[in-house]
């Protein structure tokens, strides 16, 4: 197994490592498509190639002239079966962490919770593997506070680590009576303002989460971004007297999420190369939105 691991994951990299030669040669196509369109002369830097190019552009149909993306080798089987989800936390939680984990489980459909005990992140990933979860979820805290939440997505990857804030628990909820049951249908998945390249990829990490619903379902999670902070609520609605007349309560929990780093890798891998990081110390980090407008 430990074999076939390595493996698979070298040729995991491999398939990587292609991507952004694709894309390269990709946009020297479109460039020179562009061109002949335009009735403009050829780039002067791609002159040298054209003839090549231009033979490749002739064979081209519309499915191989797109380049193949990493985020479909990932996800390439995400509709074939529904996510599986291990969710556990960092050693000896607090009871607020262990609350706040246990909220978690019913938000995530077909999600496992796991008392971590000593068990060793290396330990956690081979099991997960071995019993084919999709994606393992843990979560940390800062004395009693849940501060960190970490999205890996086996078997390879990719990892998202996220800062938690603002953590109301559905017991913390101060308006008792606009609290729901908790369901256990499918949601509805409302993504709001992930217009940038970041902020699809982090919109397709957080929806593989969860499965499909059924049209008929009445329970909806939101993720809306505004200025880098994706805020988490829960809800479910009812029609009263008519299509036009509709209730909706917050089921809870609800918190805020700060995308800090994405790993082309699994948590365990210390090696994995970093897709994109936050630098928060840059001069020009406050100005700019990574996710949306």
């Amino acid at each position: 197994m430990l074999r076939r691991n390595i493996r698979l994951r070298r040729e995991y990299l491999y398939r990587k490592s292609l991507e952004g030669k694709e894309r390269l040669l990709y946009e020297k196509k479109r460039k020179i498509r562009e061109a002949l369109e335009d009735g403009k002369p050829i780039p002067t830097e791609l002159r040298n190639e054209e003839a090549a190019l231009r033979q490749e552009i002739d064979l081209e149909d519309d499915y191989t002239a797109v380049p193949r993306s990493l985020i479909d080798d990932e996800y390439a089987k995400a509709t074939e079966r529904e996510p599986k989800i291990l969710l556990t936390t960092s050693r000896d939680p607090s009871q607020p962490l262990t609350q706040f984990t246990k909220e978690l489980k019913f938000v995530f459909p077909n999600a496992e919770r796991m008392n971590r005990g000593g068990q060793i992140i290396n330990e956690i990933i081979e099991s997960c593997r071995a019993r084919e979860f999709t994606d393992l979820i843990l979560v940390h805290e800062h004395r009693g506070v849940p501060d960190g939440l970490i999205v890996c997505h086996l078997p390879f990857g990719p990892t998202a680590y996220f800062g938690l804030h603002n953590v109301v628990t559905r017991h913390d909820i101060k308006d008792k009576n606009s609290i729901g049951t908790m369901p256990g249908a499918n949601p509805h998945l409302i993504l709001n303002n992930f217009t940038t390249k970041l902020g699809d990829r982090t919109a397709t990490i957080l929806k593989h989460l969860f499965p499909v619903p059924k049209p008929d379902s009445k329970r909806i999670i939101t993720f809306a971004n505004q200025s880098d902070y994706i805020s988490f609520r829960h809800h479910v609605y009812d029609k009263q007297g008519g299509p036009k007349s509709i209730e909706l309560k917050e089921i809870g929990p609800r918190f805020e999420l700060r995308l800090y780093q994405i790993k082309l890798g699994t948590v365990e891998q210390k090696e994995a190369q970093n897709e994109w990081v936050l630098r928060p110390y840059m001069n020009t980090t406050k100005k700019r939105k990574f996710l949306g407008d």
